[in-house]
């Protein structure tokens, strides 16, 4: 027990999740040597601008990515009390990769065999270790079945509650945990009867009621207005302080990060740019910063500049195309920190994750000696 304290509940490298692109015959290169890790009672954020491979990584974790050819190499090792595995071990024998220059050229996968695999290394695992609230709270609920009879299911599924009755009790309670108005009333509701934010804490609640070892949030705010909003990450917050859950929290909204992370990956181009605790990274006094890092802060807006309805600061360019990666720096077309003497090295090398100072990491020449 001693042993599994010291290693993280989930550590995660040189994860590698393409998608085949046919109409351009080219892979995607949508999450590309991302390594991380999410350690006992940590909450780990993952900012980035959408497409840059946050929700695929989480997706991944959770097995849920299966079209070809879906994950095709890496570790994701889960280290819990009950259960320890590698996600991905074994996985390679069902694919047959060929690269060329570092690059994806050709993928041959046996998809029935990978799917059966996964599906074999998940179970126990999903919804049970590991479980995931998703962007979209009334599209993940069945609009046929009562919120009570969803919860309690799961309950029954996952955890030592068998009977009807303790397995609906249950369920009750965790209703009652996440703070939904009238639990009773809701628990014998249909999703359509619910607004966004009842859906979202419906969802939250199914997720803790198997007790998770580790809760994957992806994008838990989007799609609610800004009250709601507001609410859920109070919830959130509250709910880390009362479990001590591992939480691996995806968003694009920095302020949210900001609040519930104690350490924060920053992810462009399907890669890691910036890793470190989340007041070396985001914090507004922190003296070294990946250029994307500063870009993403410098564009939320302040209080002042909103009280003066002041022009919003942009990122200049578009999102990386993650089919037509660069040699260089992934944000080099995009960056306007690069000087003479690393402009040439910018635009031909891909940096490495470097660790400028213990625990931040930054993957940016400036930084590199």
């Amino acid at each position: 027990m001693a042993v599994l304290a010291t290693q993280p509940l989930l550590k995660i490298e040189n994860l590698r999740t393409y998608f085949y692109a046919r109409s351009k015959h080219s892979f995607i290169r949508a999450v590309d040597g991302v390594s991380l890790e999410v350690g006992h009672s940590e909450t780990v954020g993952v900012v980035g601008e959408s497409g840059s491979g946050k929700s695929i990584a989480a997706m991944s974790v959770m097995g849920l990515i299966s079209n070809g050819p879906g994950v095709i190499g890496g570790s994701i090792r889960f280290t819990g009390r009950r259960v320890q595995r590698d996600l991905l071990e074994g996985l390679d024998k069902f694919v047959n990769v060929k690269e060329r220059h570092g690059r994806v050229m050709v993928v041959n996968k046996d998809e029935a065999g990978w799917q059966k695999a996964s599906e074999r290394q998940m179970k126990n695992l999903r919804g049970k270790e590991i479980a995931m609230i998703f962007q979209n709270p009334r599209a993940s609920l069945n609009p046929y079945i009562t919120v009570g009879e969803q919860l309690t299911e799961a309950v029954q599924l996952h955890t030592l509650y068998k009977t009807r009755k303790e397995a609906s009790d249950r369920a009750l309670y965790w209703l009652e945990q996440v703070k939904i108005d009238s639990p009773r009333l809701r628990f014998n509701s249909y999703p359509a009867d619910l607004s966004g934010g009842m859906c979202q804490r419906a969802m939250i609640a199914m997720a803790l009621s198997s007790e998770p070892a580790l809760l994957i949030a992806d994008e838990p705010t989007t799609g609610l207005d800004a009250t709601i909003q507001s609410k859920i990450v109070n919830l959130l917050e509250e709910l880390k302080s009362e479990t001590g859950i591992s939480t691996l929290l995806i968003s694009h909204d920095i302020s949210v990060i900001s609040r519930l992370a104690d350490r924060v990956a920053v992810m462009y181009g399907g890669a890691v740019v910036e890793y470190g605790q989340s007041k070396l990274v985001l914090g507004e006094d922190a003296s070294i910063k990946h250029p994307y890092t500063a870009a993403l802060l410098a564009s939320v807006p302040s209080e002042q500049q909103i009280r003066d309805k002041a022009s919003l600061q942009t990122i200049e360019g578009d999102v990386l195309d993650t089919i037509n990666v660069p040699a260089g720096c992934r944000f080099y077309a995009r960056c306007n920190q690069i000087t003479p003497e690393i402009n040439e090295k910018c635009a031909s090398h891909h940096p490495e994750l470097r660790e400028i100072s213990p625990g931040h990491q930054v993957r940016c020449w400036r930084f590199s000696n």
